[in-house]
């Protein structure tokens, strides 16, 4: 059962890490307040976007426009003025009059009669502004509506960035005392003759009929440390106003007002002249073009409407929210979504960047918005920018997280696959279907000459230390050509041209690459004696044909490979090579061109192939490599006594057959001259037994050699060339190197 849940921990340890992560500091950005700037954009977008609502029969507002104040001449409206106003309305017997301006005691001519109709009029409230601003202080109301408690605060609450997103119920002023709102007090009017008065709950919630308004606290939603004095609620807006029955103060005043236009009815008389500045930013005001302004009056109409609309009609009291532990599983629940989104995609999937990764996490962003407006359009205000952010930075940090996992892959598998290959694994789509394609590939492979014999010898540290140097120079040098290193046989090298990437002239850089591997063998050799460390040689075979590429094996465990006759080919002609030489198929020969210098061809009959091939020994290649290997010169000398030798013919790695007797006639550093009388095939490999002339019947350790197609100095020998046995015998075993080069000089 641990075990099960360790891996299972392994398996989604990058989620693990990035959702609590990626929660927590969206939840501290929240909390310090840095996101009500992005949220509260968002709420007043979904206001916008919101479908229209039907027109409020209940409210009619008198707006005083400019054209209003151009006609009447000056401002503000006389005693008289004021008076005839309401006279007009008074006669069309409105449920409740809203006088949204600010009126001291009556003193200009007409003031009685004004002061009258104050004193008669129980349905009219007036304003007075409670709070007090850096650009704003209170304002009184008119003394004789206050006498009869018929007044508002027309307050408002703004939010950081100057909108009105919230509306009073109440709120206390400077002696403490509460203070119903102008809209709650003329909504609550009338409510009152719809048999409707306001409660309070035990919970000290204001409830009227069956609605219930929550007030509002300093972090209600998206709000953090708001000023949440008195009572407040969230504006959920009707509209602008347009939805709203409207008339001018010039139709009134010259009793152009239909009949029962106002009967029953709430009447609000308010500015909404830009002379006048009673406008506000709502969240209607966001706009991609320059902000309309909402007249207070409007505003009022809005929450009187919500009110309304809430007890009578059934319409959602205020936004709801949710709390506090709710929202932060709403966004833990978003990072989750966009970090296994991300994880799945570009993890637990095939590797590598896909359009469907990216188009995944934008429509779950999608998901989130809509479904953020759909709640809206409920009555619900839940948070949106908060998860969206999770959601994003959930998914970029599983991003950067599997994208720095796949530079460290790279980097491993680089070690041991080309990067070529690696991209294919890691970025392409297809890289890791199982199957394969046919194509034109070149095949080069390597081998070093004698290297069991020296691995024999030598303690394992310093046979890795030598092989790491010869496999290191020799993979900057195939990088260096754009070859793609399949894989390290031993002391092999495979290599391929042509896949997965296919370019023009992969014959002609495989030769290239032949011809500097071969080259690069003088500094392996130069490090291994300052190391103390024996000279090596290896032999290179190329081929060109066209072989299957692609993925083999099964879904656990596959490879990036080649496989068919011409990779089958490559190896039987790397066999037929020495020490410091190149054979190339014809194939190759053709396909790389007359650029690549040959000094002489061989003529073969490989195991398993049907018709004989013919190989070329490569020398050097033009054109815009221009590269050549050191000619060759062996200085033999003759024995002043043949050595005897006995010798039998290996078939692979094998001794088989009868054993043969001989000489040698002859040596040089890397080669001699065999005496026989059985006739030895060019290219076949010999394993021989070296018997001193001192001691006939004793034998030495095995000796190999290769027999080449070259003639022989002396008359019925044949040339052979030792495998492995560079500059004085170095690969062979100590007493035997010894003995040869002991003859070799004496002679």
């Amino acid at each position: 059962m641990w075990n099960v849940l360790k891996q299972k921990i392994w398996q989604w340890r990058g989620m693990i890490i990035a959702v609590p992560s990626v929660t927590f500091v969206v939840l501290g950005l929240r909390s310090l307040g840095l996101l009500q700037a992005l949220e509260f954009p968002v709420l007043d977008q979904f206001f916008l976007l919101r479908p229209q609502e039907a027109i409020d029969p209940r409210i009619v507002i008198v707006e005083i426009n400019e054209a209003d104040v151009q006609k009447v001449g000056h401002w503000s409206l006389t005693d008289a003025e004021l008076a005839g106003l309401l006279e007009t309305i008074k006669q069309q017997k409105p449920a409740a009059i809203g006088l949204d301006l600010y009126r001291d005691l009556p003193v200009e001519p007409g003031g009685q009669t004004l002061a009258n109709l104050f004193a008669t009029t129980p349905n009219l409230i007036g304003v007075q502004k409670v709070g007090s601003s850096s650009d704003s202080s209170p304002v009184k109301p008119p003394p004789a509506l206050k006498q009869r408690d018929q007044v508002g605060a027309n307050d408002f609450a703004l939010d950081g960035d100057g909108k009105i997103r919230r509306g009073l119920f109440y709120l206390e002023d400077e002696q403490g005392e509460n203070v119903f709102s102008f809209g709650f007090t003329l909504a609550a009017l009338y409510l009152k003759e719809n048999g409707i008065e306001p409660e309070m709950t035990a919970d000290q919630t204001i409830k009227l009929g069956a609605a219930i308004f929550p007030p509002l606290t300093a972090n209600t939603g998206s709000y953090v440390g708001a000023q949440a004095g008195g009572y407040q609620v969230m504006l959920n807006y009707r509209g602008t106003m347009q939805r709203f029955q409207t008339i001018t103060l010039t139709e009134v005043l010259e009793r152009k007002v239909p009949s029962d236009l106002m009967r029953d009815r709430i009447v609000l008389i308010g500015a909404t002249a830009e002379s006048l500045k009673d406008l506000f930013y709502v969240p209607y005001s966001s706009s991609l073009t320059a902000p309309t302004r909402m007249a207070g009056v409007t505003i009022h109409a809005n929450l009187i409407s919500q009110i309304l609309s809430a007890a009578l009609d059934e319409r959602m009291p205020t936004l709801k929210t949710w709390s506090e532990p709710l929202e932060g599983l709403w966004i833990l629940g978003w990072a989750t979504v966009g970090a296994i989104l991300s994880w799945r995609q570009r993890y637990m999937g095939r590797p590598g960047i896909r359009p469907w990764n990216t188009v995944s996490v934008l429509f779950a962003s999608g998901c989130l918005v809509t479904g953020g407006y759909i709640a809206f359009l409920q009555g619900w205000w839940l948070p949106v920018v908060p998860p969206f952010l999770a959601l994003m930075g959930s998914a970029i940090v599983i991003t950067g997280y599997v994208a720095r996992s796949a530079a460290e892959m790279r980097r491993t598998f680089g070690r041991y696959l080309s990067d070529e290959v690696v991209a294919s694994l890691l970025e392409t789509p297809s890289g890791l279907t199982l199957g394969g394609e046919r194509r034109k590939v070149t095949i080069l492979i390597s081998d070093l000459r004698g290297f069991s014999a020296i691995s024999e010898r030598l303690p394992p540290e310093q046979v890795v230390t030598i092989l790491n140097l010869y496999l290191g120079m020799m993979s900057d040098t195939v990088n260096r050509y754009n070859g793609t290193i399949n894989e390290f046989i031993g002391d092999g090298v495979f290599v391929m041209f042509g896949a997965p990437i296919y370019r023009e002239d992969d014959s002609e850089r495989a030769v290239a690459c032949a011809i500097a591997m071969q080259s690069a063998m003088a500094e392996v050799n130069q490090q291994n004696q300052q190391l103390g460390l024996p000279a090596i040689e290896m032999g290179i075979g190329i081929n060109t044909g066209e072989v299957v590429v692609g993925n083999i094996g099964s879904q656990r465990r596959a490879k990036y490979t080649v496989i068919g006759n011409h990779v089958n080919l490559a190896a039987r002609i790397e066999s037929y090579t020495v020490g410091g030489q190149i054979l190339i198929s014809d194939g190759t020969f053709r396909d790389a061109g007359n650029i690549v210098n040959v000094d002489r061809h061989i003529q073969v009959e490989p195991k398993g192939i049907k018709d004989p091939v013919t190989l070329h020994n490569v020398n050097g290649i033009g054109g815009k490599h221009n590269l050549s290997l050191p000619e060759e010169k062996e200085a033999f000398v003759m024995l002043t006594s043949e050595i005897p030798v006995r010798y039998t013919v290996l078939e692979g790695k094998h001794a088989v057959g009868t054993l043969f007797e001989g000489t040698l006639v002859s040596l040089s550093d890397k080669s001699a001259e065999l005496r026989s009388d059985h006739f030895l095939t060019p290219l076949s490999n010999l394993k021989l037994n070296l018997l001193t002339p001192s001691q006939a019947a004793a034998e030495l350790d095995d000796l190999y050699a290769k027999v080449l197609n070259r003639a022989a100095t002396n008359p019925d020998c044949v040339r052979i060339r030792f495998t492995g046995t560079p500059i004085r015998f170095a690969g062979l075993a100590p007493e035997v190197s010894a003995a040869l080069d002991r003859l070799r000089r004496s002679a």
